[in-house]
């Protein structure tokens, strides 16, 4: 049992002092060669949290393909994660929101590796806006990426998983609020509702045919991506902590953990399922009377003599 200790030793920037009990864990879980002759397609896999999930997975035996609009960045991280691993890693350019354009690339891959076993579908678009200043162009962008890019991937190598008679993990990367909507990124919240729909249905249509489909929903992750949008000023981390139960934020390694598992054979028996992934932050804002924690012992203790001292109903 981990005991606490008022020492900010090993924690992350900003996290609360409590988060030395929940601390991140980054080595790789799975054993070794969990994928070992697999080939793993991961969209947006050039950074951020793509690039995590393929670290792991490569480290884990598989053959990787990551696409993304930008090639150059992708040659790259391909190339790092390779001279890491070992693995080949092939780097595929591919807009998302293109379904011309995501056949070209799925018939690329297939001369180069053969259809995928895992699918992530990764690629994500997002920023800060008050609603009444959004454009049409605006909406189009986030949901085309968003929910027509993880469509038209989906799509495009289920039917020919399905033509071949095979099997195969699908898995998306959401969002905690696709749950709950959230004002200030309306296009965002509901492209990601979207895809747990798809993912949701197909789930329940294709497990004849051996597809797994399931969805995880991240809460604060630091990447640079992300937070460059979404927090330009780096003032909105702070309150992000303080609603977190955990005390900090997640890790792109942690994710990528859970990515593996929820893709392997370790999860056959996992269809349909939403994981949320947030450190408790999801509860801790729905709760009616969680900002009672915010209440001290000293005020507790007074608070009690004046509901005790209270008559009648």
């Amino acid at each position: 049992m981990r005991r606490f200790r008022n020492t900010s030793a090993g924690l992350q920037s900003g996290s609360a002092p409590h988060s030395q009990l929940f601390p991140p864990a980054e080595g790789v879980m799975l054993p070794p060669e969990s994928f070992k002759n697999r080939v793993v397609f991961i969209t947006g896999g050039g950074t951020g949290l793509g690039r995590a999930m393929a670290t792991v997975l490569s480290q884990l035996g598989a053959q990787c393909v990551i696409a993304s609009r930008k090639l150059d960045v992708l040659q790259q991280t391909a190339e790092d994660i390779c001279s890491r691993t070992g693995n080949k890693v092939h780097a595929l350019q591919c807009d998302v929101r293109d379904p011309q354009a995501v056949s070209h690339c799925v018939d690329q891959m297939t001369s180069l590796t053969g259809l995928p076993d895992v699918i992530i579908n990764n690629a994500a678009g997002n920023f800060i806006c008050p609603s009444e200043r959004l454009s049409p162009n605006a909406w189009k962008s986030i949901t085309d990426i968003v929910l027509n890019g993880t469509a038209f991937v989906t799509l495009e190598l289920g039917k020919r998983l399905i033509q071949d008679q095979r099997g195969a993990s699908f898995l998306a990367i959401t969002t905690i609020y696709a749950e709950s909507g959230s004002g200030f990124v309306a296009p965002s919240a509901s492209a990601k509702a979207g895809v747990e729909a798809l993912y949701k249905s197909l789930a329940a249509e294709w497990g004849r045919y051996g597809h797994r489909f399931n969805i995880i929903q991240p809460g604060p992750i630091k990447t640079k991506g992300a937070f460059s949008r979404l927090d330009p000023t780096g003032k909105f981390e702070k309150g992000m902590i303080d609603r977190i139960p955990t005390g900090r934020l997640g890790t792109p390694a942690e994710l990528a953990n859970l990515a593996a598992y929820l893709s392997s054979d370790y999860a056959s028996w996992i269809s349909g399922a939403v994981m949320r992934f947030d450190g408790g932050e999801y509860v801790s804002m729905a709760g009616e009377f969680n900002d009672l924690r915010r209440v001290t012992p000293d005020q507790w203790k007074m608070m009690e003599a004046m509901i005790r001292s209270t008559k009648g109903s």
